[in-house]
C-alpha cells in the first residue's frame, strides 16, 4: 500500500512539473476523447445511459461511470465536468441513487433541476443526449446515514429531496429498523420530485413514516410550522437532516432549537450557496506565495485564493467554488485569511484552508 502510494504521488509529481497535470496520463486526453471518450484519464468519465423527466423543471440523468470509479455512500455529493462552448465548467450535484444501483448495476443518478440562468443545469436539460459522456469526480461529503440506527427526521424543501431520496432508498434496502420521518415541502403537488418512488417506500417499509406539504396552493404561504413537528414522535431523540432552501434550513434549525435539540443533532447540506460574510475589503488583500509553484502574487480587495491563483496562471483543484465540497482545500503554511462565508479569520499558523472562500488578509504562504 506504501509503495502505491509513493508511486502515485511521483506520478503527480512528475506530471505537474513535466505537464501541468497531477495525472501524466492526462496529457493524451485529447487524443483519446477523440477516439473513445470513456478512456479519459484526468477524470472519471460517465456515459448517460438515459434521461427521465421529473416534474416540468427537473430531470433525472441515469449515468454509466468507467469501472474505475470508486463508488459513494448515500447522501454524498459529486462533481461533474463538461464543457461547454469550448470552456470546462464544473458543478456540485447529489447522488440522487442508492449505493446499490451502483454496485448491482454499475449506474448511478443525479435529480437537476433547471436553475432559471444556470448555465450548466440549462445545458444539462437542453443539450445532453443519451449516449454523451461527462466527467465525474470521485464522491465527497459527510451527510450520512447514522450509524449505528437511530431515529431520523429529513427535512427537504423542493429539490434539496436529492440527497435524501438516496438515503431513504438505502436505508429501506437494508431494513433500516428505528423510525423515519420525511417531511417534504414543495411549491405544488406538481413539483414533487420521485413521487412513485417515495410511495413506494413508504407502503413497502413500515419504518417511513411520509408527508408532503405544498407550501403555495392556498391564498397565503404555508411554510414549515411548528404544529408539524408536533406529529413526529419522540423528536428529541431524532438525528434530523435538512436539505433545501436557506429560509427553510433557518426555519427549521430555529423551530428545532426552540424544542430542545442540540446543535449536534441537525445536519445539513446546501444545494445553493450560502450567504456570505459582510467584509472590510480595506483590510484585505496581500502577496500570496504559492510555495509548490515558485510564485509570488499580490492581490487587493476581496478576491479569494482561488481566484488569485487562477489569475496567476495556476489550475489548482475546486468543485463547487461556494464553500460546500472542500475540493479546494490544501494546506496554509503561514499567513491570515478570513473566511468570506462567516468572516471568520484565521490563526497565523499552519492549517488548512478553502481556497474559493478564503480571502488573505497580509501576506499568505499555500502549498499549492
Amino acid at each position: 500500500m506504501l509503495a502505491r502510494l509513493s508511486n502515485t504521488k511521483a506520478l503527480h509529481w512528475l506530471g505537474r512539473q513535466l505537464l501541468n497535470r497531477d495525472n501524466p496520463a492526462g496529457y493524451f486526453d485529447p487524443l483519446a476523447e477523440a477516439i473513445n471518450p470513456m478512456w479519459v484519464q484526468e477524470y472519471t468519465p460517465a456515459r448517460v445511459e438515459n434521461i427521465i423527466n421529473e416534474t416540468a423543471d427537473t430531470k433525472t440523468f441515469v449515468l454509466k461511470p468507467a469501472k474505475r470509479w470508486a463508488g459513494f455512500q448515500a447522501g454524498q455529493h459529486v462533481n461533474i465536468c463538461t464543457d461547454i462552448k469550448g470552456v470546462r465548467r464544473t458543478r456540485t450535484f447529489s447522488l440522487s441513487s442508492s449505493p446499490l444501483l451502483w454496485q448491482s448495476e454499475g449506474q448511478i443518478t443525479l435529480t437537476i433541476k433547471r436553475l432559471p440562468g444556470g448555465l450548466v443545469t440549462n445545458w444539462m436539460h437542453d443539450a445532453l443526449q443519451p449516449g454523451d459522456v461527462i466527467g465525474l469526480t470521485e464522491a465527497f461529503g459527510e451527510f450520512l446515514i447514522p450509524e449505528p440506527a437511530q431515529p431520523v427526521l429529513f427535512i427537504a424543501g423542493g429539490s434539496g429531496i436529492t440527497p435524501i431520496l438516496s438515503q431513504l432508498q438505502t436505508m429501506a434496502a437494508e431494513d433500516y429498523r428505528a423510525p423515519v420521518t420525511l417531511l417534504y415541502y414543495v411549491r405544488t403537488q406538481n413539483d414533487v420530485i420521485a413521487r412513485e418512488a417515495l410511495q413506494a417506500l413508504a407502503a413497502r417499509w413500515p419504518a417511513l413514516s411520509l408527508t408532503i406539504i405544498a407550501t403555495n396552493e392556498s391564498d397565503e404561504p404555508r411554510y414549515l410550522r411548528d404544529s408539524d413537528l408536533e406529529t413526529v414522535a419522540g423528536i428529541k431523540a431524532r438525528e434530523v437532516f435538512l436539505c433545501g432552501p436557506k429560509g427553510l434550513m433557518d426555519l427549521a434549525t430555529d423551530l428545532l432549537a426552540k424544542r430542545g435539540l442540540k446543535e449536534k443533532q441537525m445536519h445539513s447540506t446546501f444545494f445553493a450557496p450560502p450567504a456570505q460574510a459582510s467584509l472590510n475589503s480595506d483590510q484585505l488583500g496581500g502577496e500570496v506565495t504559492f510555495s509548490n509553484s515558485n510564485l509570488k502574487v499580490g492581490s487587493e480587495g476581496g478576491a479569494n485564493l482561488l481566484e488569485i491563483a487562477e489569475a496567476a496562471g495556476l489550475k489548482p483543484q475546486y468543485g463547487c467554488r461556494m464553500g460546500i465540497c472542500h475540493q479546494c482545500s490544501c494546506r496554509k503554511t503561514s499567513g491570515i485569511v478570513v473566511n468570506r462565508l462567516t468572516g471568520k479569520v484565521s490563526g497565523p499558523g499552519e492549517e488548512p484552508v478553502q481556497l474559493c472562500v478564503s480571502v488573505p488578509q497580509g501576506p499568505v504562504a499555500l502549498n499549492v
